[in-house]
């Protein structure tokens, strides 16, 4: 019996009110997609005075707003919040959906918008240290009646953590790239490891190293889900493809390389790429369209690409 691949939205919100993401999001939800992630960050790259609403605080609102989605944040900067105010958040985001919120995390990479807001920006081992502390003690606050933990970087001395989370377990996603230790860190603590589109070229290596990670804890690396960000430049026609092509040099080009990293063309083109991709293990598409979502393009994905992504 076959199975149709999951998609999800992920648009990020700057230069968009609330009420611009508010109505994308229902529009996605109406279409059929699986899901919305917003980005984690507090300026926009190259273009710090853009509007750039929060990520958290606009997922919590999405929660309200839509019935079916799932929604979170790709992914939640691990250096922006103390985990335990963090796995607050996120819970009462989930109560809030009634069991809809995925938590992505990740290392933090934006130096820029670390210098501008005073965060430090310790080295990446200093960072990927502090995310395995924050998986940690995030997972033990989800699960546990209390939480003792002694890290280097974090501390909790016999911590309440209530109400629990409506899911259980709350689904953990990780994101990015790194064979040695992120995908450990996938293997031991995520549901779904989220592949950057720096990484794509290297997924298989990739996906190697999970299953050694998590041959190395006697876990099931079918477990995970294996999740592709995808940056999609699509035109209803060759003609209506050039035009796309433009606007998204404009729209995303300053943030992804389209002629390395963009999936290119017609529906029809768009589905033969994205049905190859399947063959690698993917089985989650989180999508950026080159022109950031317009109502129009949702719908033409909907109608004539998310139908024929089977497994």
């Amino acid at each position: 019996m076959s199975e149709t691949a999951t998609v999800s939205l992920f648009i990020p919100q700057v230069a968009s009110s609330y009420a611009d993401v508010r109505e994308r999001a229902k529009l996605a939800e109406r279409l059929g997609y699986q899901g919305y992630w917003v980005v984690d960050h507090v300026i926009a790259g190259g273009a710090p005075d853009l509007d750039f609403l929060e990520g958290w605080t606009t997922v919590a609102g999405l929660a309200e707003a839509t019935e079916r989605l799932r929604i979170g944040v790709l992914v939640t900067c691990n250096s922006f919040r103390h985990p335990g105010l963090l796995a607050k958040a996120v819970t009462t985001a989930d109560h809030i959906s009634n069991g809809r919120v995925e938590l992505g995390m990740g290392a933090g990479w934006m130096k820029e918008e670390y210098d501008a807001y005073g965060f430090g920006f310790p080295s990446i081992g200093v960072r990927l240290a502090q995310l395995e502390e924050s998986l940690e003690v995030i997972t033990s606050l989800f699960t546990n009646e209390r939480t003792t933990f002694n890290g280097k970087h974090y501390t909790f001395r016999d911590a309440p953590f209530a109400p629990k989370p409506v899911q259980s377990p709350l689904p953990i996603t990780i994101g990015g790239g790194g064979k040695r230790v992120l995908m450990r860190l996938v293997a031991k603590y995520a549901q779904t490891w989220n592949c950057s589109m720096p990484t794509v070229a290297e997924i298989a290596e990739h996906l190697d190293a999970l299953r050694r990670h998590c041959d190395a804890i006697d876990r099931d690396a079918s477990e995970i889900l294996i999740s592709e960000q995808a940056a999609v430049v699509m035109g209803s026609d060759e003609d209506d493809y050039k035009k796309q092509r433009e606007l998204a040099e404009l729209m995303i080009g300053s943030f992804v390389d389209i002629d390395e990293m963009a999936v290119c063309g017609t529906p029809e083109r768009i589905t033969e790429i994205l049905r190859a991709k399947l063959s690698t293990g993917v089985r989650d598409f989180t999508i950026v369209f080159g022109d950031y979502g317009t109502p129009e393009t949702l719908a033409l994905f909907a109608e004539r690409v998310l139908p024929h992504l089977e497994i």
